[in-house]
């Protein structure tokens, strides 16, 4: 018998998947299509941004290829934001800039990890994480959150191995909204350092967490064990231009530039420079567009009781994401398909974010709220609120 190939190891795209219950669906004019499914934004960069980009169109540089781990002023500039941010001395020399955050942790796992090598990914996880750990062919082993999806360093503590070379953490987190406490990404820190393994943190939503300042103080005692991942595609709006960044100890990064030199060679030029051009005159603006993702955040909240009413509960909310669990008899795996048909409602079920063994992803669904206004989500929970569908019977899955 032959044997899989790295990808076949994996499930095919969720995004993919649900786009495809599209095909053939005709929305009413009075009931046009609620799209939650997928977490980027949709308007593109604001005019100053693209006039920026346009300018450095014309620099024939932006055509060629530029240093494998990033352009020095980039890096540079990333780490002053970061330093000023967090608090704590940060060198360019730190920074590995990467054609989008996805591929920062490709390169960061490959990195640091080996064949048959362990890492602790807390569900419901970020699927394309549990994908590339597959085709990497390193082990996800299950981290279970809580009851408000904030995983616990004692519970990783009684799952560590031998073989475990990393714990991943996303705060605020892709799919549940959770924002981490400080004291429990301290925790993993001292848990990690402890074990002599890396933490490694997506910090992809950081602009839009509700807390002011920073979210946590792990970078002023990083040493090497701390490594965090970011995007530049959410706070400017860059998602088809793909850069993203990988901060950590100056050890890896001669690693993490062998894996970019053989999978893209750079950063495109043209993110990279328009990356620049945020970080050094789009803060206010970055502000704003937090202020109306917190509204967004508010507005679910205001509207939860109409849902929680008909037996929905709110297990997770935050940067782009609300996380809930259904009352129906059904899985949200059937479900999701049903939504869209009947509801106008493209959203992703639990079971996408679950091992296929955990019971708990039948029950919930993932709202990815970026996208959509105020009145979007109004009528949204209006349209849940009405499903007649048949109840299951009374208590969370377990």
């Amino acid at each position: 018998m032959s044997r899989m190939s790295r990808t076949q190891t994996t499930f095919a795209p969720p995004v993919m998947e649900a786009r495809r219950w599209l095909a053939g669906v005709e929305f009413p004019a009075d009931r046009p299509l609620i799209n939650v499914s997928q977490a980027a934004p949709v308007e593109p960069p604001p005019a100053p941004l693209v006039a920026a980009m346009a300018e450095a169109l014309a620099d024939p540089a932006t055509h060629l290829y530029g240093p494998v781990l990033g352009l020095p002023e980039l890096r540079a500039e990333l780490a002053a934001h970061w330093s000023a941010h967090y608090g704590a001395p940060v060198a360019a020399e730190q920074v590995a800039i990467t054609a989008g955050c996805n591929q920062a942790f490709a390169a960061t796992i490959s990195a640091i990890c080996g064949e048959d090598d362990e890492v602790l990914l807390p569900t419901p996880w970020y699927f394309n994480h549990k994908m590339w750990l597959d085709m990497d062919g390193v082990r996800a082993v299950p981290l279970p959150a809580d009851d408000h999806l904030i995983p616990q360093p004692d519970t990783a503590r009684a799952l560590l191995t031998p073989r475990t070379r990393a714990i991943v953490l996303v705060s605020p987190n892709n799919p549940g909204g959770a924002e981490y406490p400080a004291e429990v990404l301290r925790g993993f820190l001292d848990l990690a350092r402890e074990a002599g393994i890396h933490l490694i943190v997506d910090e992809t939503y950081k602009d839009f967490d509700s807390r002011s300042g920073a979210p946590h103080d792990l970078l002023a005692d990083a040493g090497d064990t701390l490594v965090q991942l970011y995007s530049f595609s959410k706070a400017y709006r860059l998602t088809g231009h793909r850069v993203g960044a990988v901060i950590g100890p100056v050890s890896l990064l001669p690693e993490i530039e062998k894996f970019l030199d053989t999978v893209t060679i750079c950063a495109p030029q043209l993110g990279q420079r328009a990356a620049l051009w945020g970080l050094r005159n789009l803060g206010d603006w970055v502000a704003g567009e937090r202020a109306e993702i917190l509204d967004r955040r508010a507005a679910i909240a205001e509207h939860m009781p109409q849902l929680e009413a008909q037996g929905w509960r709110l297990l997770g909310l935050g940067a782009y994401f609300a996380y809930l669990e259904h009352p129906f008899a059904e899985s949200s795996a059937q479900l999701a398909p049903r939504l869209v048909a009947e509801a106008s409602v493209l959203a992703l079920p639990g079971t996408m974010f679950m091992p296929e063994d955990d019971p708990r992803g039948a029950r919930q669904f993932r709202l990815a709220f970026a996208n959509v206004d105020r009145a979007q989500i109004a009528t949204l929970f209006d349209r849940l609120a009405a499903l007649d569908w048949a109840l299951a019977t009374p208590g969370p899955a377990k």
